[in-house]
């Protein structure tokens, strides 16, 4: 396939994170659905932060609890790279709404582990716009243009092996 690979923004919660078997069973489904992981990082978001990224949603009811959770502990902040990346995330994690996945939609990240409809395990970007905003609150230096250039090519040709202490796919390097 010649076509370029689409990033997503992807975020764990910070109650998935809590738990390690949540935790790795969110990251093998990524790994067994074809994601690169592009950029990942642990990190615990600032309340300038998470009100920046949940913006959108300032004037509804939910916003003082979504606040209150990402801010509440470490969260997993992702860029994860795919063909149809935005979609294929959004399919994996399932309906918004908890209680919906868990009756159609089982086996989908948030059907396993999402709790409520707040603390519903998993975020994803809902399109290419969304991504770039959200990449540029949450990885500030990432340059998105240079990755495209430089990077997405050894990606679309699987040239490049998983860092798994880090949970981040890296450029082989070239043996001599």
């Amino acid at each position: 396939m010649s076509s370029h690979l689409e990033l997503t923004v992807a975020i764990i919660k910070p109650h998935a994170i809590k738990v390690p078997r949540i935790l790795k069973g969110i990251q093998d489904i990524i790994l067994a659905n074809g994601f690169y992981v592009v950029k990942s990082k642990h990190e615990r978001m600032t309340n300038p932060i998470a009100e920046l990224f949940y913006d959108e949603h300032k004037n509804k009811f939910f916003y003082g609890r979504l606040i209150t959770l990402m801010t509440s502990g470490p969260s997993q902040m992702l860029i994860l790279g795919k063909h149809n990346a935005i979609l294929s995330w959004r399919e994996i994690m399932g309906p918004t709404k908890v209680a919906r996945a868990q009756l159609t939609h089982p086996d989908t990240i948030r059907g396993k582990y999402g709790l409520t409809d707040t603390r519903n395990a998993t975020h994803g970007s809902d399109s290419t716009e969304s991504t770039e905003r959200e990449m540029s609150i949450l990885f500030p230096k990432f340059d998105f243009k240079a990755w495209y250039r430089e990077d997405e090519p050894h990606f679309r040709n699987a040239n490049v092996h998983l860092d798994k202490e880090n949970f981040e796919h890296r450029i082989n390097s070239k043996v001599e």
